[in-house]
């Protein structure tokens, strides 16, 4: 992997959310960036806070749904800075309510952004990484990828997809004996405007289910998931316990989240507007920001991540303590 200030990204989804906090972390370390996102007002203010940063930034209006445009921003992306090193997909769009109040019309242009998007991404990326042998494609992803809520049958089904996809496509490049990595990073309740500009028909505004973390955290995790060769990332404690859990008692976690998956995805005493506008079709440019409403109640650090993203220090300071108390006991023999 090239340098990280000489290396050319190109994140989806970077008008507002973990794709602008992502752009902002690859920015800080000087690297060029390609902003792909449907809502251009908020690209161009990500662009502006990318070069405050340090970084250089293409802004790119893209709907990730459409397959010719993606790899028309990948074409543009590479004309201005050159080949591309790491492919970010973070574009989603979705609908938080019952399946059965959910549009065959909806259900599909959710999961065209979303799961699509994160193909049609992909394929822009290998088209011109494979050939070069050199590059790394990271699919944002989710805890929901592994254990399915209700009220977000149309986002978990994508993410479940994604991961699906994703494991798929690598084991293509590991029989090819190609040195392009393809990695997924699963994060848990985050503080983004998606609450506030997704479509939803529920009767008190959508929430994260706590803990809820600021999308710094999950940015960080993605620009170390990029430079380093782990199949998969998971961020935050609440996204580990809840992967784990499922694997352990999933007909305990659907009776639980049958009976609690409801009200944990609502705020308690703030309804929805029949009015309020969603960017499922089209963007909400008002609520283009890094970070959502949630400010007061999100965590920006996490053990968990530090101690997944360190494991060969810790394993040897592990290995050095171990030792130490072995030589102890012999000696006090």
């Amino acid at each position: 992997m090239r340098d990280t200030q000489r290396q050319v990204v190109a994140v989806t989804g970077a008008s507002g959310g973990v794709g602008r906090a992502v752009a902002h972390a690859f920015a800080r370390r000087g690297a060029r960036v390609g902003l792909l996102a449907r809502g251009e007002p908020g690209l161009q203010a990500a662009a502006r806070e990318v070069q405050e940063l340090g970084g250089e930034a293409l802004v790119l209006p893209t709907d990730v749904a459409d397959a010719d445009a993606v790899e028309a921003a990948a074409t543009r992306v590479e004309e201005r800075f050159g080949p591309l090193d790491v492919w970010v997909n973070d574009a989603m769009a979705t609908i938080f309510a019952p399946f059965t109040e959910v549009s065959a019309e909806e259900y599909a242009r959710a999961t065209q952004v979303t799961y699509l998007g994160t193909v049609h991404g992909t394929m822009a990326a290998l088209r011109r990484m494979k050939p070069r042998d050199h590059g790394t494609v990271v699919q944002v992803g989710s805890a929901l990828a592994y254990r399915a809520i209700p009220l977000q049958s149309v986002y978990c089904g994508a993410k479940f997809a994604i991961r699906g996809f994703t494991d798929s496509v690598r084991t293509e490049l590991m029989h090819d004996g190609s040195s392009v990595w393809i990695t997924m990073v699963q994060l848990p309740g985050l503080n983004t405007p998606q609450f506030s500009w997704c479509r939803s028909r529920l009767p008190r505004h959508p929430q994260p289910v706590p803990p809820i973390y600021q999308p710094e955290v999950p940015a960080e995790a993605v620009v170390w998931a990029s430079r380093h060769r782990r199949r998969e990332l998971r961020v935050g404690g609440s996204a580990t316990s809840v992967i784990f859990a499922n694997k352990l008692a999933a007909p305990i976690a659907d009776r639980y989240l049958a009976r609690t998956g409801y009200d944990s995805q609502q705020m308690p005493d703030r309804p929805v507007p029949a009015d309020r506008p969603d960017n499922l079709f089209a963007p909400v440019p008002e609520h283009a920001a890094t970070h959502g409403i949630f400010d007061d109640r999100a965590k920006s650090r996490s053990a968990q991540l530090w101690a997944t993203t360190h494991r060969a220090p810790l394993t040897a300071a592990a290995l050095a303590a171990g030792l130490a108390v072995a030589g102890l006991a012999r000696w006090a023999r």
